[in-house]
């Protein structure tokens, strides 16, 4: 009988770790391009006193060439690379959503109003930004990496 509880418990422990972690956007995440459906960048997502923060970590397409700058960026992020960029900061859980954060689009420069929601089992992440209200902007599922 311990035998089995110990084998089970070296079973279930891994399990319930991996299914905590995709019940939360931290990780690493592909995202995909939503006019091409080309995927852009990987976009690594890390969470610090209850907000979530996210930063480009490898830029996989670019129409800028293998190493874009944000020209189009005001202040501190003008001219910088994309690469090691955080473009998604601030959002909170609310529910089954993470609200109140902002994300910028580094090929315009502009800064959104953002949410996030978990999707097919924690794999794919709704992400939204937008102006005013929710109905008025864009929507992109990034894919998570493992």
């Amino acid at each position: 009988m311990f035998h089995a509880a110990f084998a089970l418990a070296l079973v279930a422990g891994p399990l319930a770790a991996f299914a905590a972690e995709l019940a939360t956007p931290v990780g690493t995440w592909k995202t995909i391009d939503d006019k091409t459906g080309q995927p852009k960048a990987l976009v690594q997502i890390t969470e610090a006193g209850g907000k979530l923060e996210g930063k480009i970590i490898k830029v996989l397409k670019s129409d800028d060439g293998p190493n874009p700058v944000c020209k189009a960026c005001d202040g501190e992020r003008k001219d910088k690379p994309v690469e090691g960029m955080t473009i998604l900061w601030g959002l909170a859980k609310d529910g089954d959503e993470w609200n109140g954060g902002q994300i910028l689009d580094p090929k315009n420069g502009k800064i959104y109003k953002a949410k996030m929601s978990l999707d097919d089992g924690g794999r794919k992440l709704n992400v939204r930004g937008y102006i005013g209200f929710s109905l008025m902007g864009r929507s992109q599922v990034w894919q998570r990496q493992e």
